[in-house]
């Protein structure tokens, strides 16, 4: 990965299947909640969220998006855009946060997405110009590895992982509801509820 990309100061790293599997639970949830069969999200919305939510200020940023998928999560089903291969890789977009950079990396056969997202994490922890890391792991499958690599790290200006469960302890990086984000790029407003 390090010989492909030159990081920039803000990095978000995403299991896409996790995403998608949650996107897709909470959808399904509060579409019976709110009465009403909802739109699939928002990724870009969803996007400015976590980046709003890990403390990125409004601005000229540079924001690159690392999406971690395998054979059987190329396609989002609960996305717009949704396609890895073809929608999602080395594509970009501006917004009011600056300019996000999406690529997407599918694990060889040599290694699993739990490997290849665990590896990604150390080397972006790892690359000296990353200021700021937003962490979208998939709980059930690794999550507890997570707080072991990012407790080592030093000199980022903020590290923030992003889950549905809270971590049962503290550590060196800020805990966020990943949630709050995906509800938000279902279009659910906050007066539904």
């Amino acid at each position: 990965m390090t010989n492909e990309i030159k990081f920039a100061d803000t990095v978000i790293l995403m299991d896409a299947a996790y995403m998608d599997r949650v996107a897709g639970d909470l959808s399904k949830h509060f579409g019976e909640v709110v009465g009403r069969k909802l739109p699939k999200a928002d990724l870009p919305l969803l996007l400015e969220c976590l980046s709003l939510d890990g403390g990125i200020p409004l601005g000229e940023n540079a924001i690159q998006v690392l999406f971690i998928y395998d054979k059987e999560s190329k396609k989002m089903n609960a996305f717009q855009p949704a396609d890895l291969e073809k929608e999602l890789n080395n594509v970009a977009f501006k917004s009011q946060l600056g300019e996000f950079a999406l690529y997407s990396f599918e694990p060889s056969d040599m290694a699993t997405r739990e490997e290849l997202f665990l590896e990604s994490l150390k080397v972006v922890a790892d690359a000296k110009e990353v200021k700021r890391i937003i962490i979208v792991p998939s709980e059930e499958e690794y999550g507890e590895k997570v707080p072991a690599i990012l407790n080592k790290v030093d000199g980022k200006e903020k590290m923030t992982v992003f889950g549905m469960n809270p971590p049962a302890e503290e550590g060196s990086y800020k805990w966020e509801m990943l949630g709050f984000g995906v509800l938000q790029s279902l279009g659910i407003k906050a007066d539904e509820l």
